[in-house]
């Protein structure tokens, strides 16, 4: 018995030490800002902390707890030599004074495989003086103000329960990216804002968007050329100018847009719904196989658009048509109702008319007094199918 009682013990001591050390190491493996000297401003902090995960050879984490602080122009790059998270729960604010920026972003994540950005933080822009001087809405020439988030060639990354609140410009760009998934990701910015697209993508592959709440002063998620696989499902998108491919064709040698997927989502109080837009006369390109699925509209101006004749504040010329070739395109399950009398509105170009356009249970209300709610197609011939609320195409 004595002899059972020691090894017992033994045995009990040595999984104790075991505990020991697996705690030991995991808390080796988080690097907390405020051990770095982090105080009001958590710039240098931040840094020192990341570039020492960074350099981990196991999974690390950077921590920044709840809290407030200041924070100033940041790259955030690899390659790390293990998987790494930053851990935002405080709120962390940007300079008011878009002066203070140089280039096109307020944080920037760069070159990192295996990369999650997580907690219950808030990257807040502080853009309201910005957009009130902000001359971009109409000025093509204009300074360009900053981003909130850049996420530049992330490969295998999750961003999750994170909020971009008020950002001076576009909220996240996400370019060259592979396999990123947001996820109750959150955009907050009033409906006046100027050019703060919620989530810009181009040249990616493999995003997903889930279950995300987006509301802005631009379009809630913008695809631009070179997109490839884009899955956005469970979406929350408004006020802002709904979820748009596009623009393209507006420079030489873009990339072709495929396989974007766009389904149960809600749309309320937005300028557009699902669109997919092109420049007239300028640079070719295509976009194909993009479907729309399960949507409802909220009192939604546009809610189904495809229109090659975006063009601004006439800033460019509607001599020649768009030279972007749209085909493999699907709207199916769309209901609701529409702030306009016009609740599909398919506009190709004449000189290369779309193809493979279909338009299935479009149940889309009008109860304006310009009623009732009508279709508008030209350089196309639809194929549609089930309920068609909206007569004309």
């Amino acid at each position: 018995m004595g002899l059972k009682v020691v090894s017992s013990a033994i045995i009990s001591f040595s999984v104790f030490l075991l505990l020991a050390s697996a705690a030991k190491a995991q808390s080796k493996g988080v690097f907390d800002v405020t051990k770095y000297g982090a105080d009001k401003d958590i710039t240098e902090a931040l840094t020192n902390a990341w570039k020492d995960a960074c350099a981990s050879t196991n999974p690390s984490k950077v921590l920044i707890p709840s809290g407030t602080y200041s924070l100033r122009k940041l790259t955030l790059a690899g390659p790390c030599k293990a998987a790494i998270e930053l851990q935002v729960d405080g709120i962390l604010k940007a300079p008011v004074d878009p002066n203070q920026f140089s280039g096109g972003h307020w944080v920037n994540f760069g070159y990192v495989d295996k990369f999650t950005l997580s907690g219950s933080g808030t990257f807040d822009g502080q853009g309201k003086a910005a957009w009130s001087k902000s001359t971009c809405q109409k000025d093509k020439d204009c300074d360009s103000l900053p981003m909130n988030i850049r996420f530049d060639f992330i490969t295998n990354a999750l961003v999750r329960d994170i909020t971009s609140r008020d950002s001076k410009n576009f909220h996240v760009n996400v370019l060259g990216c592979r396999n990123l998934t947001f996820q109750h990701f959150t955009v907050s910015a009033p409906g006046e804002s100027v050019n703060t697209d919620g989530i810009h993508i181009g040249r990616s592959t493999g995003i997903y968007i889930i279950d995300s709440k987006i509301g802005t002063g631009d379009d809630c998620i913008s695809v631009g050329e070179g997109t490839e696989e884009l899955h956005i499902t469970g979406v929350t998108c408004g006020p802002g100018h709904g979820i748009s491919v596009g623009s393209l064709g507006k420079y030489p040698n873009e990339k072709p847009v495929s396989g974007i997927f766009v389904k149960n989502c809600t749309i309320s109080d937005t300028t557009n719904g699902v669109r997919i837009k092109s420049w007239p006369a300028l640079y070719g390109g295509a976009a194909s196989n993009m479907h729309f699925e399960d949507i409802v509209m909220n009192n939604v101006q546009n809610p189904v658009i495809i229109d090659q004749v975006y063009c601004p504040w006439n800033q460019c010329s509607l001599k020649a048509p768009s030279k972007v070739k749209i085909s493999d395109v699907s709207f199916k399950n769309i209901r609701g109702t529409s702030a306009t009398p016009v609740v599909v509105q398919i506009a190709c170009s004449s000189g290369i008319p779309c193809d493979k356009v279909q338009l299935a249970d479009i149940k889309l209300a009008y109860s304006g007094p310009d009623g009732p709610a009508k279709s508008q197609c030209s350089n196309v011939k639809p194929i549609i199918s089930g309920i068609m609320s909206a007569s004309g195409c």
